[in-house]
């Protein structure tokens, strides 16, 4: 650490540039983890480090350069979760966000890249900046342009998908099932009745 200081390396005329790489990179990750997990931060960074950079331009240093930066990423953090919030920039306002990647469970989509038990990829309903996501069979091969759903959203990275075909298969098949349960029930129900009227004939 001693050496880094030494070096110049993190010193606070070099702290402006490293918020604002660390700014974009995080802006970059939200490309491959959408919904607002890193913009904020991103966009945050990026503001401190380009106003720190405007401010050592102007001749501010040291430790005045340090905190007029810790201001600017609180002031830019806020407008941008301010503006992420009020402003709906990634669509679905009034929904309820995807928090985790369990409220991916459930979610319908589009096979954009034919999946397989080991790899794919699949375009979901209202999966936030950039609905595509990796994504994988329980078995078999599901071609692309299939409706799908996710059966384990597997921690948001790869999530496990089912054809909708063969979901409704077995939803049908539990219909099926209850309905002949109903029909064998009603049908136990008039042979009681029927012989307690022929009775009452008698």
């Amino acid at each position: 650490m001693n050496a880094l200081a030494q070096s110049g390396l993190l010193s606070p005329d070099t702290l402006p540039l490293l918020l604002l790489t660390a700014g974009l990179l995080l802006s970059m990750a939200e490309a491959l983890a959408p919904g607002a997990n890193f913009i904020v931060v991103g966009i945050a960074l990026i503001g401190a480090g380009l106003g720190g950079l405007v401010l050592a331009s102007l001749g501010v240093a040291g430790a005045l350069l340090t905190l007029f930066m810790a201001l600017l990423t609180l002031v830019f953090g806020a407008a941008a979760f301010y503006g992420y919030h009020e402003f709906d920039l990634y669509g679905g306002k009034g929904q309820q966000q995807t928090s985790d990647s369990d409220s991916l469970k459930g979610k319908t989509g589009t096979v954009t890249e034919r999946v397989t038990t080991t790899g794919g990829e699949v375009k979901l309903s209202g999966g936030g900046f950039n609905p595509h996501y990796s994504a994988r069979s329980i078995e078999g091969t599901i071609d692309e342009g299939e409706e799908v759903m996710v059966v384990d959203p597997g921690g948001g990275n790869v999530v496990t998908v089912e054809s909708m075909g063969y979901v409704e298969d077995d939803i049908d098949r539990e219909l099926a099932a209850d309905r002949a349960r109903k029909a064998a029930a009603s049908e136990a129900e008039r042979e009681e009745t029927d012989p307690e009227t022929e009775l009452d004939r008698e």
